[in-house]
């Protein structure tokens, strides 16, 4: 499927989701205006950035990491990868964190997720349930439904 409904074509996988992008609106980098996909729902809770055993990466990019992997791996449970997302929300405690860490969170991000990029929002929060969590990020992904054999 390709598809920027209403603007120009953006490739995105066969079988992920539609990316939604108005016409004569700028192209987004690094996020998508919208998505839109018929499928099994999977969404996660409030992600943080801590190993299986609780121990929370040192840093604000390495605990984004460990999320996407955590995230990633809560997808495959669902039968999802991460090119069947079609929303993430960041919640962070310091917006300062993200915005001057930008480039090595989008490094981390694509290692991680590839290039895709779902809707997203941003919010810096007072603080996280998890005293040493410095982000957490909700997911949501749409897993086609398979035709059968």
């Amino acid at each position: 499927m390709t598809a920027a409904v209403g603007g120009a074509p953006l490739p995105v996988a066969d079988d992920g989701p539609e990316v939604l992008n108005p016409k004569h609106w700028p192209t987004p980098k690094g996020y998508a205006n919208g998505m839109m996909a018929e499928g099994r729902v999977v969404v996660t809770g409030g992600i943080v950035g801590w190993d299986e055993k609780g121990v929370f990466a040192d840093g604000f990019v390495a605990q984004a990491r460990q999320i996407f992997e955590n995230v990633r791996a809560i997808l495959a449970e669902g039968g999802a990868e991460p090119r069947h997302l079609v929303r993430l929300t960041w919640y962070v405690v310091d917006i300062e964190d993200y915005l001057t860490n930008l480039r090595e969170l989008g490094r981390a991000y694509r290692d991680v997720f590839g290039t895709h990029y779902p809707a997203m929002a941003l919010v810096q929060v007072v603080r996280l349930v998890e005293k040493a969590a410095r982000i957490e990020i909700e997911a949501t992904a749409i897993v086609p439904h398979r035709a059968a054999p």
